[in-house]
């Protein structure tokens, strides 16, 4: 790889690299979907549909215990939420992702998924196609910036890959990953995604992930029920997110992976068995509404379940579906299982969209009646917009994963208004809300972004001696004159910050040797004007220079215990340093 390296330029190397990492994504991709399917296959061809199967209250806690204990004793690391992972290692981790993520969450999601936890693959195979990014860019040698195009490459080839929607594998790098579209970054991402979808062209043909027939064209008299859909799917997406977190937060509570794998498989297993499309992905459910023009047609969704034969408890049937989906998606990660939220909300659209236009057509209103399955197509880009803050994303990935252009324009009104619906309650996805509540998120404000890259550790100054309160100004002079530095730290036996010694401010008496003895640090020492906590944020720790005028300030923990100094010529030479490198096309 060394040698190619020293024969191309910097630009050829990278776009070499986008190939290669576009094509192993691509291959992880349908590997991934492949090991789903068979699994799935395997365990559920001999269901009886007209009735419930027992064995949806088994294989679900198999697959999770499966997965759990995989992650625990041969991952040994967590490999959950994988696009809150990338985002990490683009923001705090200088964009190192470990080895083993280009294998491990392939196995864990594919034992998960198969068995019937309620997930969806494309979140562990992205962190997949990150991480291959990651590791290709190590071994080159690559610099961070460079490094953070590599992985957004692997990230847009998976999505590329997985969905045969390579428009859709761009977009989302740009939109959820929030890496800058620049020509530097825009053509390699377009390789990927170009190499990625032609490997699943190769494999699986040139046919769309879901085959749907438009019905009827879209008429400005609908622009109504767009805009309407698209407040309902806002909706949806907002209760998902908000009962996920608080979901996933009684988990955290639970201490022991035993404890947390009885609740989790619990939950799933009892669902799943109500529920059948619980079951997996879910994409079988969403074939099935996409082509279901009427309500008999629609009754397949019934299958397997104790509410077969049953067509006018439907609705409400796919009503609780919506309901309890997010129940089952937690638990199955909660659990110890692997997977991810685009399928989930993939699913939740379809049959918000579906229900919806049922109830709809109840009424009619002004006379207008809507198809079912355009809306059911409608909800599917309405939530993914919602839940994901990525409107566009939404947009082109329906439109990709079903050939839905003609339905462009609503496509952008559902989309539109679910995202403004959502934000107005949520500021942040589902996937970066973690990492932007401690600052840690990167955006396209190019100011925040580079304060998010920066690290207080790494810019503060531990190499300063420390004086104590009893130490006389002789003994002070001594253990400072090795110093370069003006501004020391006071502390007790316990490392706490008592007070700062300016040695400018004692310009005046420490070159009179006879009060060497006469005064001590204590009476020398001035309380700090200022300090800064190792739990501060980037942008506080810029607002703290800003608002007092500093130019060094200590660096404490939040026991107090002093740590180190930071001074504002180094604070903002890394600050001009990263934007230059920001700025660089």
């Amino acid at each position: 790889m060394k040698s190619i390296k020293s024969r191309l330029s910097p630009r050829q190397f990278l776009l070499l690299l986008s190939l290669c990492i576009g094509l192993a994504s691509g291959l992880a991709a349908n590997l991934l979907k492949w090991l789903i399917h068979s699994i799935e296959h395997l365990l559920t061809k001999g269901f009886i549909i007209t009735q419930g199967n027992i064995m949806y209250l088994v294989y679900p806690c198999v697959g999770i215990l499966l997965s759990a204990l995989f992650i625990k004793f041969i991952v040994r690391d967590n490999i959950g939420h994988g696009v809150t992972k990338i985002l990490y290692a683009l923001s705090r981790n200088q964009g190192f992702i470990k080895g083993h993520n280009c294998w491990s969450s392939v196995v864990a999601s594919a034992i998960t998924i198969g068995c019937g936890g309620s997930v969806g693959a494309e979140s562990p195979i992205v962190l997949t196609g990150s991480a291959i990014g990651s590791f290709f860019g190590r071994i080159t040698g690559m610099d961070h910036r460079t490094l953070m195009i590599l992985i957004g490459c692997g990230a847009s080839g998976a999505v590329a890959g997985i969905f045969k929607a390579p428009i859709a594998g761009l977009v989302f790098t740009i939109e959820v990953l929030m890496i800058d579209l620049t020509m530097a970054s825009l053509v390699p991402l377009l390789v990927s995604c170009a190499a990625a979808a032609c490997v699943s062209y190769f494999i699986s043909g040139t046919s769309t992930m879901f085959d749907f027939n438009l019905t009827s064209s879209f008429c400005v008299e609908r622009v109504p029920a767009c805009a309407m859909l698209g407040i309902l799917c806002g909706l949806i997406s907002l209760y998902f997110t908000r009962v996920m977190n608080r979901f996933e937060r009684l988990f955290g509570k639970i201490r022991s992976l035993p404890g947390k794998f009885l609740l989790g498989s619990v939950v799933l297993a009892l669902l799943i068995y109500l529920f059948p499309p619980l079951y997996g992905e879910g994409y079988g459910t969403i074939e099935t509404l996409l082509h279901a023009d009427n309500a008999n047609e629609a009754e397949a969704v019934l299958n397997n379940s104790w509410f077969y034969g049953h067509s006018s408890l439907l609705l409400l049937y796919l009503t609780l579906i919506v309901l309890v989906k997010v129940f089952a998606t937690t638990a199955t990660n909660g659990g110890g299982g692997c997977g991810g939220t685009f399928a989930p909300s993939l699913f939740l659209g379809c049959i918000g969209g579906y229900v919806f236009a049922n109830l709809w057509n109840l009424s009619a209103p002004f006379g207008i009646v809507i198809p079912y399955t355009n809306y059911a197509l409608l909800g599917m880009a309405g939530v993914m917009s919602g839940v994901f803050h990525a409107p566009l994303t939404g947009i082109f990935l329906i439109a990709e994963l079903t050939g839905g252009y003609q339905l462009l324009v609503p496509l952008i009104i559902v989309s539109a208004v679910s995202y403004i619906t959502i934000h107005s309650f949520e500021p942040h996805s589902i996937y970066s809300m973690r990492l932007a509540r401690r600052g840690e998120l990167l955006t396209h404000d190019k100011d925040q972004s580079v304060l998010t890259l920066m690290k207080l550790d790494e810019l503060t100054d531990v190499s300063r001696p420390t004086l104590v309160p009893e130490m006389t100004m002789g003994k002070m002079l001594q253990v400072v004159s090795t110093s370069k530095h003006l501004h020391f730290g006071v502390v007790n036996a316990g490392g706490v910050l008592l007070g700062i010694i300016n040695i400018n401010e004692l310009r005046n008496i420490i070159f009179r040797s006879e009060l060497y003895n006469t005064f001590t640090v204590q009476q020398l020492m001035k309380p700090p004007k200022d300090i800064i906590r190792t739990d501060y944020s980037m942008l506080e720790v810029v607002a703290h220079f800003s608002s007092h005028d500093n130019s060094t300030l200590p660096v404490v923990n939040p026991d107090g215990v002093l740590v180190g100094f930071i001074t504002r010529n180094r604070l903002f030479s890394e600050y001009r340093e990263i934007m230059k490198d920001f700025s660089q096309e």
